[in-house]
C-alpha cells in the first residue's frame, strides 16, 4: 500500500462516520431543545436533577402542580421524576419539609403564603429550629371562603361577622366558647378568620376557641357539631353547602379582592444547590398555571383534580366556585363573579410574588403575637421572596411584559382599613383588635 493510497482508503469511510455523528448530534440537540425550549434551558446541559418531590393539600388552588404533573409539563422542562405527593395536613406538610426529600420527605411544594416566613424564622417548626425557605411563586388569588354551621342560619350573617357576635356571646356565657376552625396558626386561613372576626367587633383570643382542623376534615367535623364556622379553600366549603350541613357567610375575595393564598415555596438548599432544576420546576408550574386560568380547561382541571389519587372529591363540589359560580347556601346563589380562583393574571401579575404581600403577611402576624413587634420585616422578606427567580423562569419561558418591583401598592380591604406596605405601623395602629406583643 502506497502511502498515496491510504487517505483514499481511510477518507471515505472517516468522512461518512463524521456525517453520521453530525446527524446524531443535531438530532440530539433538536430533541434537546424541545425538551428545554427557552433561554438558558437551550444552551445548558439541563436540570442538575431530574426531579423532586413536592407536597399538596386537597385544595384547589394545588391545582398549578397537578396540572404540571399530569399534562406532563415536568417532563418537557427536564424533570420526569418529579412526584406531587399529598400531604394529610398543614403540620405534616411542615414535618415533612424539614426532612426533605432525602430523608424521606419533601423539598418543597404548596404551602400557606406565611409559612415560608414561619418555617424560616423557626416560629412553628419542631425545637423552633430555623428552616429557610424561598417563596418562588404566588400559585393563586380568592376562592377561599368562611362558612357557619346551619345553626346560625338566622343571624344572616354574610360580610359583618358582628351579626354573630351575641350568638358566640350566649354560647360562651353557658360555658363552652363557638368554636372556630383555620388550617394552621399563623397561616392565610387563620388570618382571614382573624381579620373577618376583628372586624366584625368578636375578638378571635378571647370571644372564641380557635381550632386547628386540616382542610379535608373540615365538613365531617361541622356534620358532626364539632365547630360553629371554618375557614378553608375550597372545594370543602362548596361540598359544605352541597350536604346541606352549612353556608357560606363570604369569600375571601368579599374580604380582600385579589388577595394572595398558596405559593410554590421551597427549601432554600434544594434551589441554592440545583438552580436550574428549580428554575425548571417554576417553568413547568408557571405554563401549568396560564392553562388553569382558561375558562375553557376548567371543566378538564375539575375532572382531572378531582381524581381519587389528588382530591377524591366529585366534579360539582369543584366546578362552581373555579368558575366564578357562588351558591353559599340557603338560597343565595352568584353567577359569573370575579369571585372566581386566579392563577396567573393578564401578564402574570397573580402568579408574580409580590414583596408588599409578604409585607402584609408579616405585618398581621405582627399584630396576633406570631411575631414580636420589633421583627425585621423587610430582612425577612428579602432573604425569602426569590421575585428575582420568578423573572428569570418568565424569561425562559419567552414571556414580555411582564410585572417588576417590589411593591402592588396600598391594599383595600372590605371594612375600608388600608395597607400601604411603606408604612405598616399606621396600618397596626388603625386596629382596634390586636395581640401585639
Amino acid at each position: 500500500m502506497t502511502a498515496s493510497q491510504t487517505p483514499k482508503k481511510t477518507f471515505a469511510p472517516s468522512r461518512r462516520r463524521f456525517l453520521k455523528d453530525v446527524a446524531a448530534t443535531t438530532a440530539l440537540l433538536v430533541a434537546a431543545r424541545q425538551l428545554l425550549p427557552h433561554g438558558a434551558f437551550a444552551a445548558a446541559a439541563g436540570p442538575e436533577v431530574t426531579g423532586t418531590k413536592l407536597g399538596f393539600i386537597a385544595l384547589t388552588d394545588s391545582a398549578p402542580l397537578i396540572i404540571a404533573k399530569e399534562k406532563g409539563l415536568f417532563d418537557k422542562y427536564g424533570l420526569p421524576d418529579m412526584e406531587v405527593l399529598k400531604q394529610a395536613s398543614w403540620g405534616a406538610t411542615r414535618d415533612n419539609m424539614a426532612l426533605g426529600t432525602a430523608n424521606g420527605g419533601i423539598d418543597g411544594g404548596h404551602i400557606l403564603r406565611p409559612k415560608v416566613h414561619l418555617y424560616s424564622s423557626g416560629a412553628v417548626m419542631q425545637n423552633k429550629q430555623p428552616l429557610p425557605m424561598y417563596t418562588l411563586i404566588n400559585l393563586n388569588e380568592d376562592c377561599q371562603a368562611i362558612s357557619v354551621a346551619q345553626e346560625y342560619a338566622e343571624t344572616g350573617v354574610q360580610k359583618d361577622a358582628g351579626a354573630l357576635k351575641e350568638a358566640f356571646a350566649k354560647k360562651k356565657a353557658a360555658g363552652k366558647a363557638a368554636s372556630v376552625a383555620m388550617t394552621f396558626p399563623g397561616g392565610t386561613h387563620d388570618l382571614w378568620m382573624r381579620y373577618w372576626l376583628a372586624a366584625g367587633g368578636i375578638d378571635p383570643d378571647k370571644d372564641v376557641e380557635l381550632i386547628t382542623v386540616p382542610p379535608p376534615q373540615m365538613v365531617a367535623n361541622m356534620k358532626v357539631g364539632n365547630m360553629d364556622a371554618f375557614c378553608v379553600g375550597e372545594p370543602w366549603n362548596e361540598q359544605l353547602v352541597h350536604q346541606k350541613i352549612g353556608f357560606t357567610a363570604l369569600t375571601t375575595g368579599e374580604l380582600w379582592f385579589r388577595h394572595p393564598e398558596k405559593i410554590l415555596g421551597m427549601r432554600a438548599d434544594f434551589v441554592d444547590k440545583n438552580p436550574k432544576a428549580a428554575l425548571a420546576i417554576m417553568m413547568a408550574t408557571m405554563e401549568a398555571q396560564q392553562w388553569c386560568d382558561k375558562m375553557e380547561n376548567k371543566q378538564e382541571m375539575a375532572e382531572i383534580i378531582g381524581k381519587r389519587q389528588w382530591y377524591n372529591v366529585p366534579v360539582p363540589d369543584i366546578i362552581g366556585r373555579i368558575k366564578g359560580d357562588i351558591n353559599y347556601g340557603n338560597s343565595r346563589t352568584a353567577q359569573g363573579t370575579n369571585l372566581l380562583m386566579k392563577f396567573w393574571g393578564e401578564k402574570g401579575e397573580t402568579s408574580y410574588p409580590w414583596k408588599s404581600l409578604d409585607t402584609w403577611f408579616m405585618t398581621e402576624n405582627i399584630r396576633w403575637g406570631k411575631f414580636s413587634g420589633t421583627t425585621d420585616v423587610k430582612k425577612m422578606v428579602d432573604a425569602t421572596n426569590r421575585s428575582d427567580l420568578w423573572l428569570e423562569a418568565a424569561k425562559a419561558l419567552g414571556l414580555t411584559d411582564l410585572p417588576s418591583g417590589d411593591s402592588r401598592g396600598t391594599e383595600t380591604f372590605f371594612d375600608g382599613k388600608v395597607f400601604d406596605p411603606a408604612n405598616p405601623s399606621a396600618y397596626l395602629d388603625s386596629l382596634a383588635i390586636k395581640a401585639m406583643v
